[in-house]
């Protein structure tokens, strides 16, 4: 297993950032389960860093969303923001890098699967963005944002979403039937990975899989939804 300057090495070159104080980002990896248990070596958790990492999002975020998009509403532009940075997509985009295997977890935190938990790695990837403003200040920070988070952006929102789009596509479709059906799973339990089928009038239309039985459905949905489309 890689130590923690290892790890760190690896990450900085995937996002392309490297870190002066590198205090900063082993702090952002760090899970509040993993600090209880360092009594010896107390580190601090990610938490306050997750909390400046929010604010510091949703202000290029809005900027992003004001900017290119003129003709939207206020209204508009606040479900647009929430739907980009919501906990799903922020998990999506991390796994863009595989921020989840440089995340320092306890072991029982670990044992019950936190580490492909969305919650947690949404959490550490507003962390990070937190760690890159106070090492590099808001430019560094936004060019993280503008290229992990505000790109493809479309294709996102419809993985988001993807199982309420599909099922207002085939409630369009009178008498059109909708199923997910799992096919299988795998792993240890703490680290489980579900296969599931999604049925649309008796055919298979999408396959996805995932740490849970409800991300194996959103990604079934997501290629259901792009099979329909090409189809169109």
């Amino acid at each position: 297993m890689q130590n923690i300057e290892e790890s760190i090495d690896l990450l900085e070159e995937k996002i392309g950032y490297h870190f002066k104080d590198r205090k900063l980002i082993r702090t952002a990896l760090t899970h509040s389960s993993f600090s209880n248990e360092m009594k010896t070596l107390k580190q601090e958790d990610y938490e306050r860093l997750e909390f400046l990492g929010d604010s510091v999002l949703e202000m290029v975020s809005s900027s992003f969303l004001y900017h290119n998009h003129p003709d939207k509403k206020e209204g508009e532009l606040t479900r647009m923001r929430a739907s980009m940075v919501c906990e799903q997509a922020l998990a999506f985009c991390a796994r863009q890098f595989d921020l989840a295997s440089h995340i320092r977890l306890g072991k029982g935190e670990e044992m019950t699967g936190g580490r492909h938990r969305d919650s947690i790695i949404s959490d550490v990837m507003e962390a990070v963005i937190g760690a890159i403003y106070l090492d590099g200040g808001i430019e560094a920070a936004s060019r993280h944002i503008d290229r992990f988070i505000l790109t493809d952006l479309e294709d996102r929102q419809i993985f988001v979403d993807a199982k309420s789009i599909l099922q207002e596509m085939v409630q369009g479709k009178p008498g059109c039937s909708l199923e997910y059906k799992i096919t299988g799973e795998n792993g240890p339990e703490h680290d489980k990975v579900f296969n599931t089928q999604v049925w649309i009038d008796g055919k298979i239309l999408g396959e996805g899989e995932g740490h849970s039985k409800k991300a194996a459905e959103q990604a079934a949905a997501y290629m259901a939804i792009k099979e329909l489309r090409n189809k169109a």
